[in-house]
C-alpha cells in the first residue's frame, strides 16, 4: 500500500510549507462535501448571531477571520474577555501580533497544551480553512455547548511533508466532530462498558494485551510494559502489524524516531489505514487519542488485533 508517493510538482504546489513541519490541505473537491457545508455554515451563522449588535457579518471562514479583528470581537463577546491589542492591524506584523495575543488567550481559556492545538499564528494568518475550523470548533465547545455542532464532519485531507529529498504526500482523514451525545452513547461497544462498569478489571485486560504484544515482538527485542505511552507515537504499533500481519512496511513510509506530533500522527494514521485495509479494524478511531495517550482507544486497536490472532499465544 503506496501511502506516500513522490510529486514533481510539489515545491510548486505547497511552497508555503514550513521546512520540517507537515501540513494538511483541502483535497480540491472537498468544498463540495455537504457535511463539511454544513459545519462551515453553522459556524458563520453562529459568530453573526453573536456580533449582530456590533453589525458584524461574516462572510467567508477564512477571508474575514484571518488578522484577528473579527476573533477579538467574539472573544470580548462570547468570554467577556478584555484583550489589550489595537483594534484594527493594517500590516502583516501588527496583524500577526494581534494573533499572537488573542491565540495565548484561547489556549488560557481552553486550557490545552501547545501540542494539542490545531492551529497556530501562521495557519490562521495564511487563511488555513482547516485551523481555522478546528479554532472555531474549540470555542464553540468551550463557551457555547449548548449548541449542536453538526455531527461526524470529517473530510480526507492532503497530508504534505517537507523532506531532505523531497516533497512526501499522503492522504489522511481530518476529523472535525464526532457523534451526537445520544448516538455515541448508542455506540458504546465492550470497552466502554468495561471503563464505565468495570474498572477493576482495566488492569487484567492490559495486562493480556501487554502479553500478547510481547509474545509478538519478542523477535524484535522489543518489550512493551506501559500501554499509555509507548503506543503514541505509533513505531511500535506499525512494527506490531508487521509482525502479527506479515507486513513489509518500508522505514521511508514512517518516522522511526518522530520528533514532533504531526510524525506521530502520520505513523499512527498509516498504521490505522493498515488496520482498516485488512478488515481488522471495522469502526473510526480518531488517531489523535492514541497520540494524546487515551488508554481506552490505545486498548481498543489493541484488542483488534489480539482478537484475531489469540490463537498463536495457545500454539506457542
Amino acid at each position: 500500500m503506496d501511502l506516500f508517493a513522490q510529486s514533481g510538482d510539489s515545491q510548486m504546489i505547497f511552497n508555503i510549507e514550513t521546512q520540517g513541519e507537515a501540513r494538511r490541505h483541502l483535497q480540491p473537491n472537498a468544498e463540495n462535501d455537504p457535511k463539511l457545508q454544513e459545519l462551515k455554515t453553522f459556524l458563520i451563522d453562529w459568530i453573526n448571531d453573536e456580533l449582530k449588535q456590533e453589525h458584524i457579518v461574516v462572510k467567508s471562514l477564512e477571508e474575514d477571520l484571518f488578522d484577528g479583528l473579527i476573533l477579538h470581537h467574539l472573544l470580548q463577546k462570547i468570554g467577556s474577555l478584555t484583550l489589550e491589542v489595537e483594534e484594527i492591524t493594517l500590516s502583516s506584523t501588527n496583524q500577526k501580533r494581534k494573533l499572537g495575543v488573542i491565540l495565548e488567550e484561547v489556549s488560557r481559556c481552553l486550557q490545552l497544551e501547545d501540542s494539542r492545538l490545531k492551529w497556530n499564528v501562521a495557519l490562521i494568518h495564511s487563511k488555513d480553512l482547516l485551523a481555522t475550523l478546528h479554532l472555531l470548533i474549540a470555542l464553540v465547545q468551550r463557551f457555547r455547548p449548548d449548541l449542536p455542532l453538526p455531527a461526524d464532519v470529517s473530510i480526507e485531507v492532503i497530508v504534505v511533508e517537507p523532506t531532505k529529498s523531497g516533497m512526501k504526500t499522503g492522504k489522511a482523514i481530518e476529523c472535525f466532530t464526532g457523534p451526537r451525545e445520544e448516538d455515541a452513547a448508542s455506540k458504546k461497544d465492550a470497552f466502554d462498558q468495561l471503563f464505565e462498569m468495570n474498572p477493576d478489571k482495566i488492569n487484567h485486560v492490559k495486562q493480556a494485551i501487554v502479553n500478547f504484544v510481547n509474545k509478538q515482538l519478542v523477535n524484535l527485542s522489543l518489550t512493551v510494559t506501559d500501554l499509555d505511552s509507548q503506543f503514541a507515537d505509533g513505531v511500535i504499533l506499525l512494527l506490531l502489524i508487521g509482525q502479527v500481519e506479515g507486513y513489509f512496511i518500508p522505514l521511508s513510509t514512517f518516522f522511526l524516531c518522530p520528533g514532533s506530533t504531526e510524525n506521530k500522527l502520520h505513523n499512527v494514521n498509516l498504521a490505522l489505514d493498515l488496520l482498516t485495509d485488512g478488515g481488522i479494524l471495522t469502526n473510526p478511531v480518531d488517531p489523535a487519542e492514541i497520540v494524546n495517550r487515551d488508554l481506552k482507544t490505545t486498548l481498543r486497536v489493541l484488542y483488534s488485533l489480539f482478537l484475531k490472532h489469540k490463537n498463536m499465544l495457545k500454539s506457542s
